[in-house]
């Protein structure tokens, strides 16, 4: 017995050609080998590329944490979080607000986790978007902007006319005399309020990155601010009339209005989080024998039954064991038209009950579909990804730079006859107008952006690498059963009555798809069925109230002595050569009529695969012979057809398809998950109950084949925007800061440019991104259909 060259089974008849090195299990699996690169080369590039590091051992909690403004504040709450006993790991995300830890629940209260982290000016809750409440932020900047706006009518009144030398005539107050120094005292406390109490989380942000040695802008803008207002106080105790508390109010000011504006965005963007966060059940009303009891979700065991009444949610995914009722199951799948539900038909943990009542008997799992994808969107959510590690990186070096430039640019122009107050403004301007809070924004609001619109057309991205890689795929290998196809056996050709109810009565006792197809279209008979036999690749045979009946191939009813009339013969042929599934049925010494299955395509696979080969090469793998593959083999948009490849030699063939490119996976996420695994992008296509599962994959689809193009454009859009903010972020910086250096930006203008920048990467993140199959950043949102069935090759 020897080993498949290809998929490694082992067979005891390999398949073999002078043509292609090694042996074989099946013709698949050879001609995958013949069209693709040798099996040498194809193992030593996969050992190449090392197995991905494993993340931290123990469980894993979400929580959401109020008062981070940029990288060091993600440092900082990480190492805090990791001091401590019995966490493992932590990552946190200062511009979606997200951090998840990992611990050990034998250590660690679950519940303890967010005083680990909360304190200095940080507020942590589990699984709440919002965190902290809103109206602390919407205070101070009201109080600021109140003594903000009578310290700036105050200069532009008073200080202004004096300070561009316009006469005594033109001057409301002489500030060398009492009424002077009055004002300049008072335009002093007001500024000092906003810098100390509106400017306080930008302090505390300063005081964070010095103590986890990470200077972040935070530390550029109270820097600005601090030395203004301190310079400016020293300058009133000396008797000086020409201070500098307008750029203090300015910076603070710009600043404090730009990071509004920006956590209202990122709890646009988390939108959808927050409403999965909020919406889901955390108790469920149980059966029992004196009739029921509100019970944790934990207490809940697969058999269990829950009783949901209208307006209340599926507490966990399971099978209507009594009842009707309209399900809206929109929060899960994007579906916005309810679904009839009835005794025995499957229910998604927190779809809502919008008609009528159920009981529903808890599945095996005992979990929640949406509990699942929430955990799938907080993870993704918490995870800066590639190019957003690399900006923070860029911006921890970026901000000792610029303060070592401020005070190089300070001194400088001292030395070049500069007035010290010039050389001053100049040392502030830089400070100001290099924050690089553009460049810390750019990846991580466009990344939640993407994830909302993706989830609102039923497509879930578990992995943000997906927003990187998706734009570059160069091949699509689709799976054919289950994905361009329904995964559901249906009779295309019934036999006579007589035939399908011997036919029924005996494929009940079968487990092979045609069999569910048979007894479906006919429901077994009231019969004694004896002697029942399985008759691998053949068929099935058993004694039907004392008649010998037989379901299968020709060459099952000749052994069993039976004849097939050439008429009956003739068609069985044809229908195999069209790759559908023919069985014969036969009693009482010959065949007396035919049935036909097959695998029905989705409706929509034809226009799918055209937009899939838009720049991108599109593949097909199926177990299934050549002739059932033949309609997509003619299909124009389709380059390749591999046929007859069993399931384990599926991860194989895309693994030499990346010798192409980058390749993407598109399957059912069930005998699929090697394959889907070892592509750069595996998409899964999955029904509602199985939308959040555990597989190796970066998006998985609502059962809908037509939001796969879609998928494919709201990632490409999405890194398309995650482009635009960091070409703006650095094109920002390159000219801001030289003009800076050079002296020619006042400080309270630099001030104003740094916050335009910042709110325009905020802006740009914010306008809706299209989800469209053509990529536009402006598509219009489209409604997504009802899950279609799934299954397996």
């Amino acid at each position: 017995m020897t080993d498949c060259t290809l998929c490694g089974l082992p067979t005891e008849s390999p398949v073999a050609d002078a043509d292609v090195e090694g042996s074989f299990c099946c013709r698949g699996c050879l001609e995958v080998a013949r069209t693709l690169d040798d099996p040498a080369g194809a193992d030593a590039g996969a050992a190449e590329t090392g197995p991905d590091p494993d993340e931290a051992d123990g469980e894993t909690a979400f929580l959401a944490v109020e008062g981070m403004h940029c990288a060091t504040c993600e440092a900082f709450l990480e190492a805090r979080a990791t001091d401590h006993e019995g966490v493992t790991g932590a990552a946190a995300s200062y511009a979606t607000g997200t951090m998840r830890v990992t611990y050990d629940p034998e250590r660690v209260d679950a519940a303890a986790l967010p005083d680990l982290v909360s304190g200095t000016g940080y507020d942590a809750a589990r699984r709440d978007a919002g965190g902290a409440d809103d109206h602390e932020r919407t205070g101070r900047l009201l109080v600021g902007g109140f003594f903000g706006m009578m310290t700036m009518l105050w200069y532009v009144l008073f200080l202004y006319p004096a300070y561009v030398g316009l006469g005594p005539a033109f001057r409301l107050v002489d500030l060398g005399g009492p009424a002077g120094s009055y004002l300049l005292w008072n335009v002093a406390v007001m500024t000092g309020v906003v810098v100390g109490y509106t400017g306080w989380p930008l302090l505390r942000g300063a005081a964070v990155s010095l103590r986890a040695r990470r200077p972040n802008m935070d530390l550029l803008v109270a820097l600005a601010a601090t030395t203004a207002f301190g310079y400016s106080v020293l300058a009133l105790l000396l008797g000086e009339t020409e201070v500098y508390f307008d750029v203090a109010t300015v910076v603070v000011l710009a600043v404090s209005v730009g990071d509004y504006y920006r956590e209202r965005v990122r709890r646009a963007a988390a939108g959808r989080l927050t409403d999965l966060t909020e919406q889901r059940a955390d108790a469920a009303r149980r059966r029992t024998a004196d009739g029921t009891e509100t019970v944790p979700l934990d207490d809940l065991t697969p058999g269990d039954e829950v009783v949901v009444r209208s307006g209340e949610r599926v507490p966990v995914d399971g099978t209507v064991a009594e009842g009707t009722a309209a399900v809206d199951e929109s929060l899960v799948t994007g579906e916005s038209r309810p679904v009839r539900t009835a005794e025995g038909d499957a229910v998604v943990g927190g779809s809502l009950v919008r008609e009528g009542g159920l009981v529903v008997a808890v599945g095996d799992d005992a979990e929640s579909t949406v509990d699942r994808l929430t955990e799938l969107l907080w993870r993704v959510q918490s995870d800066r990804g590639g190019v957003g590690r690399l900006v923070d990186r860029i911006a921890a070096v970026f901000v000792p730079v610029v303060v070592v430039l401020a005070a190089l640019a300070f001194l400088a122009h001292l030395a070049a006859g500069a007035a010290p107050t010039d050389a001053l403004l100049t040392g502030l301007a830089v400070l100001v107008v290099s924050c690089p809070c553009a460049l810390g924004l750019a990846t991580p609001l466009a990344t939640a952006a993407g994830v909302r619109a993706a989830l609102k057309q039923g497509v879930v991205v578990t992995d943000a690498s997906a927003f990187e890689t998706a734009a570059d795929v160069d091949v699509v290998a689709v799976d054919k059963t289950g994905t361009l196809t329904t995964g559901e056996m249906a009779l295309r050709e019934r036999a006579g009555e007589a035939a399908m109810r011997r036919a029924a009565a005996v494929e009940q006792f079968a487990d092979h798809p045609l069999a569910d197809a048979v007894t479906g279209a006919t429901p077994p008979p009231d019969a004694a069925v004896d002697g029942f036999e399985t008759h691998p690749g053949r068929g099935v045979s058993a004694t039907v109230d004392g008649e010998r009946v037989v379901v299968g191939t020709p060459a099952l009813l000749a052994d069993r002595g039976m004849t097939v009339p050439d008429d009956l013969l003739a068609r069985y042929e044809r229908a195999d050569a069209a790759g559908d599934v023919p069985a014969l049925v036969g009693w009482d010494g010959r065949a007396r009529d035919l049935l036909v299955g097959g695998d029905e395509p989705r409706e929509s696979w034809a226009g799918v695969v055209t937009d899939l080969s838009r720049d991108r090469e599109v593949v097909v793998l199926t177990g299934d012979s050549h002739a059932a593959a033949a309609r997509f083999r003619e299909h124009d948009a389709v380059d390749e057809v591999f046929a007859g490849v069993p399931p384990e030699a599926k991860a194989e063939v895309v693994e030499r398809l990346r010798a192409r490119g980058t390749v993407a996976m598109v399957g059912d996420g069930t005998n699929d998950a090697p394959a889907l695994g070892t592509a750069d992008l595996g998409i899964s296509l999955a029904g509602g109950t199985a939308l959040a599962a555990e597989a190796a994959d970066a998006v998985v689809i609502a059962g809908d084949l037509r939001a796969v193009p879609r998928a494919f454009a709201i990632t490409t859009a999405a890194r398309r925007r995650i482009r635009q903010n960091l070409a703006w972020a650095f094109c920002y910086n390159a000219v801001a800061l030289p003009l800076a250096l050079l002296g020619l930006l006042n400080p309270l203008f630099a001030a104003l440019a740094m916050t335009a920048s910042s709110l325009l990467v905020v802006g740009n993140s914010a306008r809706p991104l299209g989800d469209g199959a053509s990529g536009s950043d402006d598509a219009t949102p489209g409604a997504t259909a009802a899950p279609s069935p799934s299954g397996s090759d």
